[in-house]
Parts: C-alpha cells; structure tokens; sequence
C-alpha cells in the first residue's frame, strides 16, 4: 500500500497549508489592524475573506471536478494558495490584501472539500481511514508550525505582518510541484470517464501489483446510480463440490458465478430458509428491531461489522477461508464448444485492448471476456484474447500462493452471476447479475473441514466443503454482449459507453440512496460546526487568560501577544498524538464508534467550562481546570468529530454524483462556519461565555443522537458496496414509514 499512502501524505499538503494559513492569519491580524490603523470591521473581513472565498469556490468545485478530474482541481488549489501568499507578500493596502485573501479562499475551499474525496478514491478500503485523517493532523501540524514561526517573529522588535502571511507561498511551490508531477488522477474519475488503459496503470502503481482486475471490475461496477438492489443468500463452492449428495432435481436452483479473471467460476445454491446469521433474517427483523427511530442503514451496516457468536469477526474467519476460495479455485475444464468459440473470437470484434497503445477510450472492447482455460492457453495466443480486467497468469501457482482474486477489499468479493428460465415457447431465457460477497458463516452443523477448495493440481476437496455468503445482488454496469447459446462458460461483458460520455445527473440525486447519504452528510457537517470548535478554538487564549495561565507566561517576561502565540502552539502540539491515536484506530474501531466515544468527552469538558465560569473555585482551582477542560476539548474533538465528518462525507455517495454531493456537503460547512464565527461575538454579548458553551453542550447532545440513530459504520467497506448498502437502507425505510 505504499504507493497509496505517498499519494495520499502529498495530498494532504494542501491542508497543512490550510492549518497554517489559519494560524498565521490570528498571529498577524495583530500586527495588521496596529500598522493600517483598522477598525473591527475591516479586521474581521480580512480574517473571513477566505471563508468567503472557500465558500465561493465550493458552489462549483464538485462539478467542475467530476467534469475535468480531481488532480487538475488540486493542481489549480496549489496554485491559489502560491499567488496568494505572493500578494501578501507585496500587499501595499488593504484592499490588495483583501484580493489575496479571497484567492487563498479559493485554494482552501478546494483542498477542503477535493483531498478527502481524492484519498478515498485512491486508498484501499482497509486503511481509507487511517489516510483520510492525514489532513486532520496535516493541518494541526501546520497551525503548530506556523504558531511557532509567529512566536518567534513576534519576539523581534518589529514583526513584519506581511512576511508572516507571505511564507505560505514557500510550501504551496512545493505543493504545486507535487500535483504536477507526483498525483495521479483518480482511477474511479478514469473510469468514469472510459479512460480504462491509464486508470489500470495507476491502479497498478497504487496498489503495487500487476493484478488489479477485480478492482477494476468494482470501479466499472460503481458508475451505476439506482437501481434495484436485494440481499440474497448463497450457498457457494466449486462446480461439481456443492453438497455431493444433494438430490439432482435440485440442480435447477443452481446458479453459476464468474469472477473478472480467466477461469475462474463456481456454483452457488439460494438460501431458502432462515440463517441464524445472514443478513437476510437480519434483514426481515429490523422491523422489529428494539431502538425506536433507529435508521435501518444503520442496523443493515452493523450486521456486517459485528462480532459473531464462538467465531469472532467476519473478517478474521473471512479472509484465511473465503479469500483463498476465489484466489485459487480450479479452473473449469476444456470445453469443446468454448474452444471452438474462442479461436473465433477476433473475427467477432473481441480485439485485444492490451496490445493496443491507442485503444485508451476504446470503449468497444470487452472489459469482461468469456475467459480461456489454461489449458487453451497453450493452443491459443493469449495476447488475442485479452481482456482490460482479466491478467495474464501462469498455469501453475508461485509456492502455492494465489496469483489474482476477486477480492476488493473489507472482505468482499465481486462476481457477476448467470441466471436463466424457461420461456413460454420453452426456449431458455437469462442474464447476468452484479453480485457482491460477504461471507456468513458455515452450514449444516457448523464445522469447516480442511480447505474450502483445492489448490490447482492438488489434491480436490474434502466431503464437498463450501460456504455459506450474504450477497448485494442488483443489475450490473456492465452490460452482455453476444452472449453465448444456452450456458455460458462466462461472462463476455463491455464499458457502459453511454453513462460514461454524459455529465453527472442531477437526477441521481434524488435516488432515495443518495438522498440518505446527503442527509447523513449534510446533518453531521451541521452539527459539527455547531458544536463549538470555532468558538473554543478562537477564545482559546481569552478562556485561559481569564484562568491565569496568561498571567504565568507573563511572568516569564513574555508579553500578552507572545503568550498567546505560545499557548495556541502548546495546544496544537498535544493534538498531534491525538490524531495519531484515531489514525490507527479509525480503520479497527471504525468512525461511528470513535463518534459515540468522543462526544460525550466534549460534552463533559464544556459543562465544566460552563460550572468554572459560574461558580468561583479560587484562582489555582480555576486555571488548572480551564487548561484541562480547552486541552481535553481540541484532543478529544481532533480525535472524532474533526475529521470523520469530511471521512464519511467522501465515502457514501455514489462515484458518478460524488464530486457534487461533497461540494453540496462542503457548502454547508463553510456557511455554518460563518454563521458560526459571526454570530459568536453577539452571543458573547447577550448571554455571556458560560450561555455560549452551554449552547455548544446541548448541540454536542444532539449529535450524539443523530450518530447513534442515523450514521452507519462504514469501516473496511469498498466505496461501491457502501452506495449499494445505502440502496437496500432507504429501500427498507421507505417500507417502515409506509
């Protein structure tokens, strides 16, 4: 994964740049208002222009970056961040710095809302968490950074507010050059676009590995918005290994999968009856379920991540036993007709598009090919017969280790199913199935005996062992072509062309999953911002003045801006290990339980603001519990509610509407900031700093309920399946409501 994290760490300069323009902007608005003679007025605009500007730029970064990609908009982020820090640099008067504010605005706007949609289409599932929080400590390490710069310059006999300012053009030059030459454009932006060639090779260099089929097929896979989509439950093994005494008039309910790599398929069986632990009963209880106004999104997503009875996690039974299965099952054998049909493929318009340099958006060409055995292999030349998803693979396996799988991450398998009926003229009629995988656990009495399936030239499986899987079942993006008589040995599917030539559709966003998604997103981003972090964050140093730590520092023979400087620097620096501690556990505890552990610290840390500024505890009393309360606010705050709300924001919409929805999401996040910061010092004046922080408690409250009842855990998932489990979510509310 490392070329996911390099790409992801230089990302996230264009927060870090964000943390230290807000840092640089507090420590120089002093030194500005005393040298260009300010009232509030014009100092509160100049602090808020970028606010304004970010705002601006986000009514249109979304779909402009879902029009010309992700790394033109970040590369166009570096370069508003650069001139701006220019500007200020030079900044005759108050009006030119003005100007400069607004284009760093524009910088922050799109590093803000594009970086954590950028990470999450370039990170692997397993670790998209631990990556998205990057910007979170980025940020914080740029505030540090840039607190102590102005610590230091304000310790000189004349500190210069427009070399402050200025030093921000050093890093964004770096930034630039990094988006140049350094970023990929997004492989899902690619995909979307029918850019399939680039989109593999920078897969490839992500992922660091030649076989990225199976991810490829996913990304394909999610271009679909809507849809009808159901969980199923599917009894699954290799062809001939599905229950060895199962009666033969059952064979009908047999269904065949195909994985997007060559010779690979299996048989599946349809569930029935009730599993203690599928997802479908789950599913038919949630009616039922006991916490009234709990979202079933919520409930549905759960029964992915919880522990299970005597087997632990699904993923620590899922990948030494289902994994392997789809890595190394056995390719079907030689089948005459398919021989046949092969060697007719290049007369039928199956071209090669690996050995075509110039077939980047050829769109015509298959993406998932009725795949030749190993055996053809030696008959055929495989390079006419290739496939974008499908690699090139030996015969044998390298110290019995698989070579390629279906796996797409948190444990999930992609595979399309064939399924197939009589008509009324007796003819046989069928089609082709998206199907995404989640092992349920065993069947029968619950034994696993020896391996799933056998290792290709060894020996075959024991007592036809198999497993038990949920499935997501719903119409492929793919679609068939040229589909072969009666049973196909596999699937021969191609790009959907047409939804890959048209704009993002304002339409999808009023399927009803992605109108879910836009209310999780939408109401977190609320109540984040309503929460209290800018009022905390901007009355930090009056908070502690008031509880006498400013008076200590003075003490020292630092002077009242100094000391600020210096307290804010402190505070930065503690956040630092915070964020590192929810990077490792944002992937393991996952977001919504790192949410419902962090809030109620927050609520606790301003109810005692709000007791130690009602209530006279003494002097010492009073600044050692203000300090505690502020620190333990900003650690606990970064360690949650900072950065998951941007996290799951970049997560639950769809790939093709994803760009504008964040945009939408980042909207409002940057107008309730301003609501925020203005409204601040009204309420000071009215009801006082202890009402403030009180207000702030009571909105900490209320988010707590909206996550517990409303925000889904999204841990490990693939982007794709998390839209499909949006789907199936509002699909089930819609029947509650009903």
């Amino acid at each position: 994964m490392k070329g996911a994290t390099l790409v992801a760490i230089a990302a996230t300069i264009g927060n870090f740049l964000q943390g230290w323009d807000n840092a640089t902007i507090a420590g120089a608005v002093v030194y500005i208002k005393k040298e260009l003679q300010l009232g509030a007025a014009v100092e509160g605009l100049i602090v808020a222009m970028s606010l304004i500007g970010a705002t601006v730029i986000t009514t249109c970064s979304g779909t402009i970056s879902d029009w010309i990609g992700r790394r033109p908009m970040l590369i166009l982020s570096s370069l508003f961040y650069f001139l701006s820090g220019l500007i200020m640099l030079w900044s005759p008067n108050v009006y030119v710095l003005l100007l400069a504010r607004l284009l760093d605005g524009f910088g922050i706007g799109l590093a803000v809302t594009l970086v954590p949609l950028y990470i999450s289409e370039t990170a692997p599932s397993e670790i998209r968490g631990l990556l998205n929080t990057l910007p979170q400590f980025t940020g914080s390490g740029g505030m540090f950074l840039a607190y102590c710069m102005i610590f230091g310059m304000s310790l000189t006999p004349s500190p210069s507010w427009r070399l402050m300012l200025g030093v921000l053009s050093i890093p964004s030059l770096l930034y630039f050059v990094l988006t140049v030459l350094f970023l990929p454009e997004s492989p899902r932006w690619l995909v979307s676009k029918g850019k399939m060639l680039e989109a593999k090779s920078v897969l490839q260099k992500l992922r660091g590995r030649e076989d990225v089929s199976g991810e490829m097929a996913l990304l394909v896979e999610g271009l679909v918005v809507g849809g009808e989509t159901s969980i199923e439950e599917y009894i699954i093994g290799p062809a001939d290994e599905l229950d060895e005494n199962q009666d033969p008039s059952v064979d009908k309910d047999r269904i065949k999968l195909y994985g997007p790599e060559e010779g690979l398929s299996w048989v599946a069986r349809p569930v029935t009856g009730q599993s203690r632990i599928s997802l479908v009963s789950r599913q038919g209880s949630m009616v039922n379920q006991s916490i009234p106004l709990m979202d079933p999104l919520v409930t549905l997503f759960g029964s992915v991540h919880e522990k299970l009875p005597e087997t632990g996690s699904m993923r620590s039974m899922l990948f030494p036993n289902f994994g392997s299965m789809f890595s190394t099952a056995e390719p079907h054998v030689k089948n005459e007709e398919w021989d046949e049909e092969s060697l007719q493929r290049e007369g039928e318009g199956y071209t090669s598009e690996i050995g075509d340099g110039d077939s980047d958006d050829n769109l015509h060409s298959p993406l998932i090919s009725r795949q030749n055995t190993s055996m053809e292999k030696d008959m055929v030349n495989p390079q006419s017969h290739g496939s974008i998803l499908s690699m090139r693979r030996h015969s044998t396996l390298n110290a019995g280790e698989a070579v390629g799988s279906m796996g797409i991450g948190g444990g999930w398998q992609l595979a399309w199913k064939w399924s197939e009926r009589e008509g009324e003229d007796g003819t046989k009629e069928g089609g082709f199935k998206r199907i995404y995988l989640h092992q349920e656990g065993t069947h029968g009495h619950g034994s696993r005996r020896g391996s799933l399936v056998s290792i290709p030239g060894g020996d075959g499986p024991v007592d036809g062992e198999f497993i038990q899987a949920a499935a997501l079942v719903s119409q492929p993006a793919l679609y068939s072509k040229e589909l072969m008589d009666q049973r196909p040995i596999g699937p021969a599917m191609v790009h959907p062309s047409e939804a890959a030539s048209k704009a993002p559709r304002l339409a999808a966003l009023l399927e009803p999953g992605v109108k879910r998604a836009l209310m999780v997103g939408i109401g977190i981003q609320i109540l984040q911002q309503f929460s209290g972090i800018n009022g905390v964050l901007y009355y930090t140093p009056q908070i502690l003045q008031q509880a006498g730590v400013g008076v200590l520092l003075s003490n020292l023979g630092l002077g009242s801006d100094s000391a600020s400087f210096l307290i804010s620097a402190f505070t930065n620096f503690l956040m630092l290990p915070c964020i590192a501690i929810a990077m490792r556990f944002m992937d393991i505890a996952g977001r919504r339980y790192l949410l419902l552990r962090t809030i109620p610290v927050l609520v606790i840390s301003l109810v005692v603001l709000v007791i130690g500024n009602v209530i006279d505890l003494g002097t010492v009393a009073h600044a050692v519990i203000s300090t505690i309360c502020v620190v333990l606010y900003f650690c606990t705050f970064v360690m949650g509610y900072g950065p998951i709300p941007n996290i799951l924001c970049s997560e639950i919409f769809p790939t093709m509407v994803r760009g504008i929805c964040i945009a939408i999401c980042s909207l409002v996040f940057w107008i309730c900031d301003v609501i925020v910061t203005y409204s601040l010092p009204v309420m000071l004046s009215s009801i006082g700093l202890a009402g403030v922080f009180g207000i702030y408690a009571i909105v900490c409250v209320i988010s707590f309920v909206f996550i517990f009842l409303k925000v889904p855990e999204t841990k490990g998932m693939p982007l794709e399946v998390i839209t499909e489990f949006f789907a199936v979510g509002a699909k089930q509310a819609a029947k509650q409501e009903q």
